[in-house]
Parts: C-alpha cells; sequence; structure tokens
C-alpha cells in the first residue's frame, strides 16, 4: 500500500492512496463506505487495523466513485506532514562516514530536525543566504513508525514500523560545522523534503537491499545501497526506543551514502534555481527545486 497527503483548493491535507481511476480521499471513502478514517496519515497510523479500513474504503471508491478524485486536481504534500519527532541519523554508510574523514560509529550517532522542516514533494526548499552559504543535499531512506514503541528489541521492531519513504536531508553545513552540534543547521524551516508516498513494509521485500541516488540538476552524484548500512532499520529503531517512545507517523531518517556535495572535489553546494532528485529503489523519486528566500 502506497499512502500519500492531499489537498485541493487549499483545504487541509487528507490522506489517501492513488489508484489507476484516481486518487481515492481515505476520510471521504471511508465516510461513504461506513469505516471512520481520520484525516491525516499520522492520525491514520494510530488507528487500530487501518490499513484494513484503507483497503475497505478504496474497494467502496473504485467500485462507486464515491471519494475518487483526479490526480491532476490536486495538491501533493509530505506523506505525514505531523510528526512528533524526527530523528536522524549521522554517518550510517561506512564509505560516507570515511569520506568526511569521521571514525566509523560503534553505536548509531543521534540527532533531530524539528518538525518544521519537513517539506513535500514538488516543493521550494529556501533559505536566506546571509544566515547560510553552504547548503547541500542527503538522500535517505525514511522510516515511518506505525505504532508506539518504547523498550523494543530488534527482532521486534520491525513489528513497530508502518513502512517507509524517501527523503532528503537538507543540511546549512557552515552551521552545522560551525556550531559543534548539529540541530541548527539541519532545522531550517522546510530542510526535510520527504515523499512522494508511505510505502508500507509488506511492499518492501528488504530495506537492506535497495539501491539510494541523488542527481543535482540532472547529475547524479550520490549512488549507493542500503545494504552499505552500518546499523539496520531494526537496530535503529531498536536504539531510539531505549531512550525515547517513538509515536506513530514519527520520522527515521536513517543516514547517507557517500557523495555529498561538501566532500566532493570541488564542493558541490545547492544554489538558487538548483533541482535535486533523491530516489530510493521501490519507493519513488522525491524532486525539489531550491531558492533563496524572498
Amino acid at each position: 500500500m502506497r499512502v500519500g497527503q492531499y489537498s485541493a483548493d487549499g483545504e487541509l491535507p487528507w490522506c489517501g492512496i492513488e489508484t489507476d481511476e484516481g486518487v481515492v480521499a481515505l476520510p471521504e471513502a471511508g465516510a461513504a463506505a461506513g469505516v471512520d478514517i481520520p484525516r491525516t496519515t499520522g492520525e491514520l497510523l494510530a488507528t487500530w487495523e487501518w490499513e484494513r479500513k484503507a483497503d475497505l474504503a478504496v474497494e467502496h471508491a473504485v467500485e462507486t466513485g464515491e471519494g475518487l478524485h483526479d490526480a491532476d486536481d490536486l495538491d501533493r504534500h509530505a506523506p505525514v506532514t505531523d510528526p512528533e519527532k524526527v530523528v536522524c541519523v549521522g554517518l550510517n554508510y561506512r564509505d560516507h562516514a570515511e569520506e568526511g574523514g569521521n571514525p566509523i560509529p560503534d553505536t548509531p550517532v543521534l540527532f533531530s530536525k524539528f518538525p518544521t522542516t519537513v517539506n513535500g514533494p514538488g516543493n521550494t526548499v529556501r533559505w536566506d543566504p546571509d544566515l547560510t552559504e553552504k547548503v547541500d543535499y542527503e538522500a535517505e531512506l525514511v522510516v515511518v513508525i506505525g505504532e508506539e514503541t518504547r523498550r523494543v528489541d530488534p527482532d521486534e521492531a520491525m513489528d513497530h514500523v508502518a513502512g517507509f519513504t524517501v527523503g532528503n536531508d537538507v543540511s546549512a553545513r557552515d552551521l552545522q560545522h560551525g556550531d559543534g552540534q548539529w540541530i541548527r543547521g539541519k532545522s531550517l524551516d522546510g530542510f526535510a523534503p520527504i515523499g512522494p508516498d508511505l510505502v508500507t513494509t509488506g511492499e518492501v521485500e528488504d530495506p537492506h537491499d535497495l539501491d539510494i541516488w541523488t542527481e543535482v540538476n540532472g547529475e547524479r552524484l550520490q549512488d549507493s545501497s542500503t545494504e552499505e548500512f552500518i546499523f539496520g532499520v531494526d537496530e535503529l529503531v531498536s536504539f531510539c526506543s531505549q531512550a525515547f517512545t517513538l509515536e506513530p507517523g514519527d520520522l527515521l531518517f536513517t543516514g547517507t551514502p557517500p557523495g555529498v556535495g561538501v566532500y566532493r572535489e570541488p564542493p558541490v553546494l545547492l544554489e538558487e534555481g538548483d533541482e535535486v532528485t533523491v530516489g530510493v529503489e521501490g519507493l519513488g523519486e522525491l524532486t525539489n527545486d531550491f531558492a533563496y528566500l524572498d
């Protein structure tokens, strides 16, 4: 199942599923089918048997046309717009750690991005050039938590994952490296585009064997595989849960492969007018353009 968030005519986003017949608005189609489905993906994931309810809504919409919308009439948003937490992992690809001259970590290196960083597919990522002159891209596989997770063992961790999406951990390198800690450089508004969909775990055979890449203005600058992870998804979810509770809809960025702009020779840092596409095998592609604040 692939869940996105959509809107029409300036309304608040609602969770939906794209089919050959159109986009099914799950709350609308669910109501028509006698199934109560919340408006947002985060709320949906906290709902008991949410996948079964979504299937019933889709089946009803396809049969009756109720709750079915033309994709061309809709705006697309991040598949999760209201996470309580955005947790990130640094240096989780061995060769990325090495390209920056960093030691291979013995345990996951965690940092966070504020929820206000979340941005959607096709949106513009904006920044103040007087604040930062070194904006960089980072392709990432993003884990979406599906149920409350606290002190879970690695062998049970995947049971708490709803699915995956594509992410770009946009980073202001001068702020990140100048501050001596990462949160400001990682947390400028809009600096965490995700999408286009939340792809449920049942559609991803092995999250540790997926091609992942970044193209800047059509040139491929990152090209790797999640098989290069130092810590797998199960280890990361378990590790986080020992320290804090993960809630449905929380996002876990799992790290980026080598090829980021700041470590290239010469460096490739983003400028106004650039277009960045991040792709993960089986999950789709996420494209955003970049521009200075007006």
